[in-house]
């Protein structure tokens, strides 16, 4: 089993940065792929990026791609989703999430952390 908890998030302008975390619990988190989601006011969860187990491999949304990078360190239990030039619809709670397989659909992650608001004012 992994626990995850999110961090990072926090209350932006429009052109900032922000580093969300996602520290893993337990033994396993090397051997699964992790995925960033969000989901904002009203709307369904939405992908945003995924990374391989080791990290040879992402994938990003069409709307991230290009200012958000995701990345990991095994040897520290954590993932990352550093957020550049963000914008008023990047507004959302980001959920990470552990999977066994490799695509961009919530319902094939198994584990879920609690969520971190990011807000980005105009």
């Amino acid at each position: 089993q992994v626990q995850l908890v999110e961090s990072g998030g926090g209350l932006v302008q429009a052109g900032d940065s922000l580093r969300l975390s996602c520290a893993a619990s337990g033994r396993t988190f090397a051997t699964y792929n992790m995925g960033w989601f969000r989901r904002a006011p009203g709307k369904e969860r939405d992908f945003v990026a995924l990374i391989s187990w080791s990290g040879d491999s992402t994938y990003y949304a069409t709307s991230v791609k290009g200012r958000f990078t995701i990345s990991r360190d095994n040897a520290k239990n954590t993932l990352y989703l550093q957020m550049n030039d963000l914008k008023p619809e990047d507004t959302a709670s980001y959920y990470c999430a552990a999977s066994r397989g490799m695509v961009p659909e919530p319902r094939d992650y198994d584990y879920w952390g609690q969520g971190t608001q990011v807000t980005v004012s105009s």
